[in-house]
C-alpha cells in the first residue's frame, strides 16, 4: 500500500559514551525515567503523528529491543498494512552488510522504501528524549518545498561543539552546516530528524556501498548544500536532550524529578508517552522505607531511605540504606547500611552491605567496579 511519509529509525549503534550500560544492550532498549526505554519516545511520538509505517535498523545487541518492541502494539503501531518492521544485518554474496555509518545503514534497507512506493522518508535516531509532532515537520516540509528539513533545537553554548550546527535564515532556508565544528557559527543544533524527499535520498545515497556518503552529517548534508539542493530547518521549542553520555543519561532523570511539567508525562492530553507493560506488582514502602521526589517503578520493595532519584523495576533497597541523586536501572538489589549519591547503579547489580559512594562526578557502577568506585565500611 502506498504511503506518503514512511519512518526508518536507527537502533543499531554500540552507544560506547554510556560504557557498561550498554555492554550488553541497545542504546535505545536503556531504562529511562524508573518505567521507561528510550525508544518508547520515538515510537510514541510516531504514533501520536499517525504514522504507522516504521523500519527499525538494528546490529548491536538487537534482542532485548526486539523483544521489548514486539509488533508495536503498545503504542498502537500495529497495523495490517504497515507497522513496525526490524532491519536486521544480512548476508550478501557471502558478505554480512554491517553498518558502516547513518546514511550506510539507511542505503542497505532502501528496498523498504520502495515497498512502500514513499513519497517521503523521515529518519530518527531511538536515543533521545522529547515529544514531537512530525506531521506539523511534514507539513513545513511540504510548504517551503524542501528536499530535505532537518529538525534543530537550541543548545547552550558549552554543548554547540557537540553537535551538527544549522545556520539558517529568517524563513528557516540552511545557510550552513558544520559537523561538531570547534567554533559554531550558531546555537541550532540537529536533532538528528531528517526529511527528505525520496528521488532526493535515493541520489544522494547512490554512491554509498562505494565508500562514500556514510553518514549523514558528515557527508550527505554537506553535499547536498553544496549541490544546491533545498535545505530547510524545522525549529523545535520543546524539550529534547540527546542521551548519548552517562552525564545526559543522569543529567535527564534528574530534569525529570526537578520539573513537574517535565514533558507532560503525567498529563493525558498531547502526546502521551507509552511503554511496554511488565505486568509487574505495584512497588511496595515497607515500615522503615521513606520516599522523597523520586519515581519508583513496577515491583520495586523499599524499606530504605530514597531521596531525588528514579528507581527502575523490580528493585529492592533494603533498611537502614540511602539513595540520594541517584539512577537505579532496572533489577538491582541494594543490601542493608548502604549510601549512594551521585550514581548510575547498572541494572542487575547487588551492592553489598556496608557500601558506600558519594560520588564528585556521576559515576556508574556494575558489578567489575563496585570495589574501585566505592568502599565499604567495616
Amino acid at each position: 500500500m502506498k504511503r506518503s511519509l514512511i519512518a526508518m529509525i536507527l537502533v543499531g549503534g554500540k552507544g560506547s559514551r554510556l560504557n557498561e550500560i550498554t555492554k550488553d544492550t541497545a542504546k535505545p532498549a536503556v531504562s529511562f525515567g524508573a518505567k521507561y526505554r528510550l525508544i518508547d519516545f520515538t515510537l510514541s511520538s510516531l504514533s501520536y503523528s499517525n504514522i504507522d509505517v516504521v523500519g527499525l535498523i538494528t546490529q548491536y545487541e538487537p534482542y532485548e529491543l526486539m523483544n521489548y518492541i514486539g509488533n508495536g502494539g503498545s503504542w498502537d503501531l500495529d497495523t495490517i498494512e504497515g507497522g513496525v518492521s526490524f532491519l536486521t544485518p544480512y548476508a550478501k554474496s557471502g558478505e554480512v552488510q554491517w553498518q558502516k555509518g547513518t546514511a550506510h545503514a539507511i542505503s542497505q534497507y532502501f528496498n523498504f522504501v520502495k515497498q512502500y512506493q514513499a513519497d517521503h522518508v523521515l529518519i530518527l535516531a531511538g536515543d533521545h528524549i522529547y515529544k514531537m509532532d512530525y506531521q506539523k515537520m511534514f507539513e513545513h516540509h511540504l510548504k517551503m518545498n524542501s528536499d530535505i528539513t532537518i529538525a534543530s533545537v537550541d543548545v547552550p553554548q558549552n554543548e554547540a561543539t557537540r553537535f551538527g550546527i544549522i545556520d539558517y535564515d529568517a524563513d528557516t532556508s540552511i545557510k550552513s552546516f558544520q559537523e561538531k565544528p570547534e567554533q559554531p557559527k550558531s546555537l541550532h543544533a540537529s536533532m538528528g530528524i531528517y526529511l527528505f524527499k525520496t528521488a532526493v535520498l535515493e541520489y544522494l545515497l547512490k554512491d554509498v556501498e562505494h565508500g562514500e556518503s556514510l553518514d549523514f552529517g558528515i557527508n550527505v548534508i554537506p553535499r547536498a548544500h553544496n549541490e544546491k539542493f533545498r535545505l530547510y530547518a524545522y525549529p523545535f521549542k520543546g524539550y529534547w536532550r540527546d542521551v548519548g553520555t552517562i552525564e545526559s543519561l543522569f543529567q535527564a532523570n534528574m530534569d525529570m524529578l526537578d520539573d513537574p511539567a517535565y514533558l507532560d508525562l503525567n498529563l493525558s492530553k498531547g502526546i502521551q508517552i507509552y511503554s511496554k507493560s511488565m505486568n509487574l506488582p505495584p512497588h511496595i514502602v515497607l515500615e522503615d522505607g521513606m520516599i522523597k521526589n523520586s519515581v519508583i517503578a513496577d515491583g520495586c520493595i523499599i524499606d530504605g531511605t530514597v531521596l531525588h532519584s528514579t528507581v527502575g523495576y523490580q528493585t529492592v533497597v533494603m533498611k537502614n540504606s540511602v539513595i540520594e541523586n541517584c539512577v537505579l536501572l532496572p533489577s538491582t538489589f541494594v543490601s542493608e547500611n548502604v549510601y549512594l549519591k551521585n550514581v548510575i547503579v547498572n541494572k542487575g547489580v547487588i551492592i553489598p552491605s556496608n557500601y558506600r559512594l558519594i560520588a564528585k562526578e556521576i559515576t556508574v557502577i556494575d558489578s567489575s567496579n563496585l570495589s574501585e568506585a566505592g568502599e565499604i565500611d567495616e
